[in-house]
């Protein structure tokens, strides 16, 4: 692989994403927030600063999760409908470069979303002086991101053999299943049932558990899990982003343009 073949098509798929207006989410994040600030405080006596917090770093969560299923589906979709996949193939550039370089560029537009909308829950917190464990909440929007790049590369696997519908539809099934997997599981042993003990355990190995990067609550009541445990989920999240983008390449060298 060349990096500067990598950097130029995340640059170029950075600032495309960008000119989809995208950033127009942060908009509706704040406006969101503002809303919550003004409306929790009668409602919800006493209990209005813990609702925020859930309010703000559940909001990060759910939005990013939405850009990277709804634009990672698209990615490659688009190249191929507007036939720019035909100049770029024939150019020196390999099938690992260009999927590479697709799913850093929008990883670094959902780095640069969540950001701004990490920078603007703590402002709107600190000025409606709303006390906040800072280092824990930072970890747990560290996690988002790595959750958010997982996300994009299963969108980006679907995206790349079936249409954009279909693989929206899929992405959000393996969102939603891949936070009930642990579930499911203890469900297939309540059942006692050896078929469906069979089904969750298959289940819950092949979805990515995304439960391992949900550190929302730990992160607002302070009580993150140990740092041989982050480490881990860290590792897990990695693999299964090379593993899905490695997929995501042996299908699409193998599409007939």
């Amino acid at each position: 692989m060349n990096i500067s073949r990598i950097f130029a098509i995340a640059t170029n798929g950075f600032r495309e994403v960008i000119r989809d207006r995208i950033l127009y989410v942060i908009g509706l994040f704040v406006l969101i927030l503002v809303l919550a600030s003004r409306i929790l405080p009668p409602i919800a006596v006493s209990a209005d600063e813990k609702i925020f917090l859930d309010l703000g770093i559940g909001g990060i969560s759910l939005l990013g999760a939405i850009v990277a299923i709804f634009v990672g589906t698209g990615l490659i979709n688009k190249e191929i409908e507007k036939k720019t996949v035909l100049i770029l193939v024939p150019k020196p550039i390999t099938n690992t470069e260009f999927i590479v370089g697709k799913h850093l560029g929008l990883s670094t537009v959902l780095l640069v979303l969540v950001a701004v909308m990490t920078i603007t829950y703590f402002a709107l917190m600190a000025m409606l002086g709303i006390a906040f464990p800072l280092v824990s909440l930072l970890v747990a929007i560290a996690f988002i991101l790595l959750e958010l790049a997982l996300l994009t590369a299963v969108a980006m696997t679907f995206g790349v053999f079936t249409s954009s519908i279909l693989a929206t539809l899929l992405s959000f099934g393996v969102y939603i299943m891949g936070h009930l997997s642990r579930d499911l599981l203890e469900l297939g042993r309540i059942t006692e049932n050896p078929s469906i003990e069979k089904i969750t355990k298959a289940l819950f190995l092949i979805l990515p558990d995304l439960e391992r990067l949900n550190l929302k609550n730990e992160a607002v009541y302070n009580i993150l899990p140990s740092t041989g445990e982050l480490l881990s989920s860290v590792v897990y999240a990695i693999l299964y982003i090379v593993l899905l983008l490695t997929i995501s390449i042996l299908i699409f060298s193998r599409r007939q343009f």
